[in-house]
């Protein structure tokens, strides 16, 4: 399945477009997946960066009371940091502190699939533009289009992990389990 989804993707002359087309079609059947090792298991296993991350995407959007209509973008991700409640209540029954770690490791994933598609290694970063067209890309050393959304500072994923943590805060009290530490600070 996951190397059929690439395929997919990536036999389009826009892996952009077939990227957002894929994830509209399935993302409803995620909703639906009852429990979080199967989601994770879907998600932690997808072989196209591009199509795990306009998943997840559409998750946190999903999660968000105002959503937001912007492009995807490091100003994205903390966006959903503070404008995200829990995921949706899934099929399963879970403690509430589950769902929010379940929620970290998502934004955890989130950002991952966004640097590998936007800001890292050479090859990955022409995943939005056509295979035929990419190997011409690399051959010139083309850097991606930069984006102004991805200028974010450490003051404001300060505030932005600052607001969020106080909103567990509320919810779960204090300490935090070990697992949420450790994901608040792998986050970070």
């Amino acid at each position: 399945l996951q190397r059929m989804l690439s395929m997919a993707v990536e036999v389009d002359r826009s892996p952009t477009c077939s990227s957002r087309k894929i994830a509209d079609d399935i993302f409803l059947f995620i909703l639906h997946i009852p429990l979080r090792s199967q989601r994770e298991a879907l998600l932690n296993t997808m072989e196209s960066q591009l199509l795990r991350c306009r998943l997840l995407e559409l998750l946190f959007q999903h999660s968000c009371d105002v959503p937001t209509a912007s492009s995807m973008s490091l100003d994205k991700i903390l966006y959903f940091l503070s404008h995200s409640s829990v995921l949706p209540q899934f099929q399963d029954e879970t403690a509430t502190w589950q769902r929010w770690d379940e929620m970290l490791q998502y934004l955890s994933l989130l950002l991952l699939s966004y640097q590998s598609v936007k800001l890292a290694f050479p090859l990955a970063e022409h995943l939005r533009t056509s295979v035929s067209d990419r190997m011409d890309l690399i051959a010139q050393k083309a850097k991606p289009r930069h984006q102004d959304s991805d200028d974010i500072s450490q003051l404001d994923i300060q505030l932005k992990m600052n607001n969020f943590i106080n909103r567990m805060q509320e919810t779960l009290g204090q300490p935090f389990p070990p697992q949420i530490q450790e994901k608040l600070f792998m986050l970070q």
